[in-house]
């Protein structure tokens, strides 16, 4: 069992109420072998929503408090942001779920790209703060740039 970012299972719960879905995904959620998570809905962010990014870091400086999620209205949704990644982390927890498939560039799901905070389109290395949580807690986190090699790694289910 692994989780996928909701928004890559196919679920249109991005920002712009759009979904990212990688259909090669699918079979595994067909049979059960996937839970899908979207930490900002789990933080009680709606869909569609103003698109935010994290100034002054990364998801790990927001856990520290060096750092917020702010959108684009100028309204701090850090708390929302955190809220829904201690939310995601319980799920997969219920599930045994140590692999995630997440979405790259996203203020929460980002593993190695992130917004710069300046809604100017700028990337940094960085994390997410969901990503940050569960990095902590010793999930593996892979994008939908390396999802390939967890898949290559699963049972033969997926390869029906």
């Amino acid at each position: 069992m692994i989780g996928i970012s909701a928004c890559l299972g196919g679920l249109f719960c991005r920002y712009d109420g759009n979904t990212q879905e990688l259909t090669d995904l699918r079979p595994l959620i067909e049979v059960g072998q996937a839970q899908l998570i979207c930490p900002e809905v789990l933080g009680g962010l709606p869909t569609p929503r103003k698109p935010a990014e994290i100034i002054g870091g990364d998801g790990f400086d927001v856990w520290q408090g060096q750092a917020q999620v702010v959108n684009t209205a100028g309204v701090d949704v850090t708390e929302a942001y955190k809220n829904g990644a201690q939310k995601a982390y319980q799920q997969l927890q219920a599930q045994g779920i140590q692999q995630v498939i997440l979405k790259e560039r996203s203020p929460s799901c980002g593993s190695q790209l992130i917004y710069d905070g300046s809604f100017s389109g700028t990337r940094i290395n960085g994390v997410g703060v969901a990503t940050a949580y569960f990095l902590k807690r010793g999930i593996t986190v892979y994008t939908e740039d390396n999802y390939h090699e967890l898949l290559d790694g699963l049972a033969v289910t997926y390869q029906d």
